[in-house]
């Protein structure tokens, strides 16, 4: 559940929705707030008044002072360009954030000789394996999307956000994409919210479509 207002300038963000199992759509044009919304789901920025929930977790509550820091969230965040570390190959990309976890949700991934057992997973899940030694430079858009993925659902989260994760590929990596999409809704079963200008992107994907319009979240 989330119940929340921010003000930045003259922008004002006013947000109240169910996010719920499955593929929750955010739809609305450039400026609306879509980007906004995500980065304080994620704890990447405050907002003046609200409350935000996961799972029964509080994450927010301005009237109780509550704020849990982005790190301790558990809420993945993959970007329009994928934000790749260009000095690290594949393999260490992927594995970034799941070296990072405390040792309790490293057991939830489970471990066989230092590796999480979801690695093969997640790489089956988005065919990864040919890629593991590249650079990210040495990547299609497409691939580096994959990739992108790939980190964040390593990172164990409870909630993975997606933020125009397809506006940068053209039409035809778009359409590669949008099956592991689906792919990691099918067996991950990781609640999803994603952002995107293209109705027919949430159309393929989402299972509930939100309109956000000057800062406005409601039904589409």
């Amino acid at each position: 559940m989330l119940e929340f207002g921010h003000v930045r300038g003259d922008f004002h963000l006013r947000s109240q929705a169910q996010v719920g199992a499955g593929v929750t759509g955010i739809c609305g044009p450039s400026g609306s707030g879509k980007s906004t919304l995500l980065a304080l789901l994620a704890g990447l920025q405050r907002p003046r008044h609200g409350r935000i929930a996961l799972d029964g977790d509080v994450l927010l509550d301005t009237e109780t002072g509550v704020f849990v820091p982005p790190w301790k969230r558990r809420v993945g965040l993959v970007f329009q360009d994928g934000q790749l570390f260009p000095h690290m190959n594949v393999r260490e990309n992927l594995l970034y954030g799941f070296r990072r976890l405390p040792p309790a949700q490293r057991a939830a991934l489970g471990q066989d000789g230092g590796m999480p057992k979801a690695f093969d997973a997640v790489l089956a899940m988005l065919e990864l394996a040919p890629l593991l030694a590249r650079r990210p430079t040495l990547l299609s858009g497409g691939e580096r999307q994959r990739v992108a993925l790939g980190r964040a659902l390593l990172h164990a989260p409870r909630l993975l956000l997606l933020d125009e994760p397809l506006s940068a590929l053209d039409d035809r990596l778009r359409a590669q994409i949008l099956p592991f999409l689906m792919r990691i809704k099918r067996e991950s079963a990781v609640p999803m919210v994603y952002v995107s200008h293209r109705m027919d992107e949430l159309e393929f994907h989402a299972d509930r479509v939100l309109a956000m319009d000057a800062g406005r979240l409601g039904p589409a």
